[in-house]
């Protein structure tokens, strides 16, 4: 695997951090990969080594406000952040293909990175050969909502930038309830212990997200949860959904079928979920990751005929 780094100048002069993961040999396709919330794209090189290993080219981007992306922590952009970020995303699968050009892009969203992708799927779906979210959930509702009203009153009071130790509260404060004993408050992310202590210990995890942050998140989240904006996805895009069904953002699997079943319900012929038994929220640090890798792969390698054979 040849790994390297790269910065995107985007138009309002943020500099995007991309990793990219090339195969030593010919590139079949493109792997682009959307990080969740509070984590960063370096965190998914061992899960690259498996995509090169089988002649996928890997990029993997620092949305705004993580990572060595040059913008204020755990905040995307002061006007209209969500729109934002996919429109980071796009520049990012942009220069892949310039630089492999000729070959189908498939991306792949974890936990917060998901939603991001639903917003990408919905604009730009018809670019993609595939679409595979990781650790989803439906919408919030009504909770949501008086989210959105919190956030966005603190983000006008103290500033967009203001850490929400609140909102981290209200959003994250119970998903550590199932597993008492608690050995951390991350225990609700891996069965691993060796995982959950990786990510405790990298300063560029775990930290509170802003009020502005906050805001833009959960009114993200409503809007991919829309019919409306679900009903934009095109009705041939390949969605798989996967999850740990002790992922308490999805509802230990009731919200991963809840997204699953609105796509089947507005059109999308091709939509496939894997709950996998006592897995958690990030399930490739989970015990049985090396499992949930094979199975990615698989379904890349078998959307990836299809694509060929239709072009």
């Amino acid at each position: 695997m040849q790994s390297s780094t790269f910065t995107l100048s985007t138009p309002d002069g943020t500099s995007v951090h991309v990793n990219r993961w090339l195969p030593d040999g010919e590139v079949k396709a493109i792997v682009q990969i959307a990080h969740g919330l509070a984590e960063h794209s370096l965190r998914y090189a061992r899960f690259a080594q498996r995509l090169t290993d089988h002649g996928y080219a890997v990029y993997a981007s620092d949305h705004r406000g993580h990572g060595k992306t040059s913008s204020p922590r755990g905040s995307f952009a002061n006007h209209d952040g969500w729109q934002t970020v996919i429109d980071d995303l796009h520049s990012v699968t942009a220069h892949a293909r310039h630089e492999q050009q000729g070959v189908p892009v498939f991306l792949l969203g974890h936990s917060m990175g998901s939603f991001i992708s639903r917003g990408y799927a919905a604009q730009y779906g018809s670019e993609l050969a595939g679409l595979v979210l990781s650790g989803t959930a439906g919408g919030a509702g009504a909770l949501g909502k008086m989210g959105v009203f919190v956030a966005s009153t603190q983000a006008r009071l103290r500033g967009h930038t203001h850490t929400s130790g609140l909102m981290n509260k209200l959003s994250f404060g119970q998903y550590n309830a199932a597993f008492k004993p608690n050995r951390t408050d991350f225990d609700w992310l891996s069965r691993d212990p060796a995982e959950v202590d990786k990510y405790i210990n990298d300063p560029d995890c775990g930290f509170v997200f802003s009020a502005g942050g906050f805001a833009d998140l959960l009114r993200g989240l409503a809007q991919v949860n829309d019919d409306h904006t679900v009903n934009l996805v095109p009705r041939d895009l390949p969605i798989h959904l996967t999850s740990g069904d002790k992922d308490p953002v999805g509802g230990n699997g009731k919200g991963v079928q809840q997204v699953a079943d609105q796509f089947k319900r507005l059109g999308v012929c091709d939509v496939t979920v894997t709950l996998w038994p006592d897995a958690r929220h990030e399930i490739l640090n989970e015990t049985n990751r090396d499992e949930v890798e094979v199975e990615i792969l698989e379904w890349l390698d078998a959307h990836l005929e299809t694509a060929q054979a239709s072009a």
